[in-house]
């Protein structure tokens, strides 16, 4: 009797028809779309053969009908050096950021504005948000691969940068969703590339993914073994690339000629003929710099020296990153078995023989740096779409900053530290400050720091409904789950009475790049400082407590005190409020525990009296 199939493990009941499932690599300068074919990923390319597609949206007026319209990717770009202002390019680096973020925005041709949310860009289509902007892109991207496939799109993996915070990632899926994108998942960049590389290499150690886009830069250390992929550390900045690089370039060659770029279409023209030049200087040895300008023709020659001069202090920005990651990590350079270049402005020869001078070797570059975080992403959503023809892949993405809680005296409780693997849960217990406490506040927190106020605040919710009970008799139970895009939920529950309070981080967007990139960085050079206050702040939350279990004690029962003990009890409590405002560590835990000490007695009393109370009028029996 013959066997009839059913369905291989992993796969889908019809064996011929399996979901179709993309990896996009959402860029800065260019986007691409990739899935599995034939055994192998690969980029899709569009009606012209072409794989990239240029992150350029360009909206405006069709002349025949006066109706507003809108170009993407190539189309878009042709049109930029004319239509500045309507041409929205790089605008992942607006992702989830306030005009304030932007720092100085004169060299942009746009008209940005603040709006709720982020900011906004105002073309002749109107107010656009760059999560409309991206849609726009990652549509073109879905359109392409259901026009390859001839078949709906069942779900995509999206890219993004390690350095995204929630804000960032939440505004990607978004734009994903308006684009009528099932997401299954954001993952790192460095990540996706490290699976494009294990696989085809088949190799397993330590590795540095040094991911240098058109806007971002990413370096993550990762641990590959037997199909097991383990992020150790990661950092970067998400406001630093090639763009940075191209007005470098473009500053120069103005200054060289004496020129200046008056008008957005001056600003947009200068920086497309820099970024040309500075393509060309990757095989060249030297190229020439034109293009009209309002004012005149520009016209500078550059040679390969002079851009990596020009560039050098970019390159040495990105490698400042690389060695706080290896600290982070606990490894020396020489420990590093291979370093994978990633993202179009690897390709330059100084940031190559930077990055090869720094770790010791010559940097890989199998693959196109400008291709593998899109085929990583590939791999990655036929896996997830049950398409699991090579087996499993594990990945351990991490969290680039620790999470936790506000405590007492504007203290941070870090219950998720920083590099943990996620998705990760963790949990722990606090209690309340006060007797009859039947509310908690909860503040959820991000950042490296000791104290509050130097970290990023996430959300903050209360828990009511606690039975009052004496301070420190509950027991709540704070939960926090981070899921495997890096997105936050935060619950908290009364373990007695079973009252519960919860949140998903609904992140409100805008964090600075700035805020991001100190708050490692301030995480070490102020941790001796940090140290010192947290431990004076715990020890003032201490006195506290104390002053008010013994005012409260004073209260009921300060009739079993003689005037004197009275007396000599409020000086003890007197001496702690002085130690508290000279911020005297040492002197406020001395006259803390001398108050614990001189009040003995007292709650010997007390606790006699109470023993007292409860046997009164009752049998020997009845005990």
């Amino acid at each position: 009797m013959a066997l009839l199939q059913i369905s291989e493990p992993g796969q889908s009941p019809d064996p011929h028809q399996r979901r179709i499932a993309v990896g996009i690599d959402l860029g800065t300068t260019h986007s691409l779309v990739a899935a599995v074919r034939h055994g192998s990923a690969e980029c899709l390319p569009d009606e012209q053969g072409r794989v990239i597609l240029p992150s350029a949206v360009r909206y405006f007026t069709d002349p025949a009908n006066g109706q507003v319209r809108r170009q993407i990717g190539f189309d878009a770009l042709h049109a930029q050096a004319e239509d500045p202002v309507n041409t929205v390019v790089s605008v992942k680096r607006f992702m989830g950021r306030k005009l304030a973020d932007l720092g100085d925005t004169s060299r942009l041709p746009y008209q940005l504005e603040d709006a709720p949310g982020m900011v906004h860009v105002n073309t002749v289509a109107g107010s656009k948000s760059p999560v409309e902007v991206s849609a726009e892109i990652l549509a073109s991207l879905r359109q392409r691969a259901e026009d390859t496939f001839n078949d709906d799109l069942f779900g995509a993996v999206i890219t993004v940068p390690a350095y995204f915070d929630d804000a960032q990632r939440q505004a990607t899926k978004d734009a994903a969703q308006m684009a009528g994108i099932n997401v299954l998942r954001l993952l790192n960049e460095p990540t996706a590339a490290a699976i494009a590389y294990g696989l085809d290499n088949s190799a397993e150690g330590l590795y540095a993914i040094y991911d240098l886009g058109g806007g971002t830069f990413d370096i993550s250390l990762l641990q590959l073994s037997r199909g097991v992929f383990e992020v150790v550390a990661t950092g970067g900045d998400s406001a630093l690339g090639g763009d940075d690089i191209d007005h470098v370039l473009a500053d120069h060659a103005l200054a060289q000629a004496q020129m200046q770029a008056v008008t957005p279409q001056d600003k947009r023209a200068v920086l497309v003929a820099a970024r040309r030049a500075k393509e060309k200087l990757s095989t060249d040895g030297s190229t020439h710099l034109a293009c009209a300008l309002s004012g005149g023709m520009l016209s500078a020659s550059i040679t390969r020296e002079e851009l990596a001069q020009l560039a050098r202090p970019l390159i040495d920005k990105t490698l400042t990153a690389v060695k706080r990651v290896l600290r982070d990590a606990k490894v020396k350079p020489d420990e590093v078995k291979g370093v994978v270049m990633v993202g179009g402005s690897t390709r330059m020869p100084a940031v190559r023989n930077a990055v090869g001078t720094f770790f010791g070797q010559t940097p890989l570059t199998d693959l196109n740096p400008d291709e593998v975080v899109a085929l990583g992403a590939a791999i990655q959503a036929n896996q997830l779409a049950g398409n699991n023809d090579k087996g499993e892949l594990l990945l351990l993405d991490v969290l680039p900053l620790s999470l936790g809680l506000e405590t007492m005296g504007g203290l941070v409780e870090r219950i998720i530290p920083r590099n943990t693997p996620i998705p990760c849960a963790r949990a722990q217990d606090f209690t309340t400050f006060k007797d009859g406490q039947t509310a908690l506040a909860v503040h959820v927190v991000q950042g490296e720091r000791e104290q509050v106020e130097h970290c990023r605040s996430l959300a903050r919710f209360e828990l009511r409904g606690i039975p009052p009970m004496a301070a420190g008799a509950a027991r709540i139970r704070v939960s926090f789950q981070v899921d495997a895009d890096g997105l936050l939920s935060v619950s908290a529950r009364e373990q007695l009475s079973g009252v519960e309070a919860s949140v998903v981080v609904k992140p409100s967007y805008g964090l600075s790049d700035e805020q991001v990139a100190h708050m490692l960085r301030e995480g070490f050079t102020t941790a001796a400082s940090d140290m010192k206050d947290r431990a004076l702040r715990e020890a003032r939350v201490e006195a506290e407590r104390m002053l008010e279990a013994t005012r409260t004690a004073l209260a009921a029962d300060g009739d079993l005190l003689t005037p004197e003990q009275r007396a000599q009890i409020d000086t003890l409590m007197a001496q702690i409020g002085a130690r508290c405002d000279r911020g005297d560590l040492e002197a406020l835990e001395a006259a803390t525990k001398a108050l614990a000490q001189g009040t003995e007695a007292f709650a010997a009393e007390r606790m006699n009296r109470s023993i007292r109370q409860a046997l009164a009028g009752r049998q020997l029996d009845q005990l």
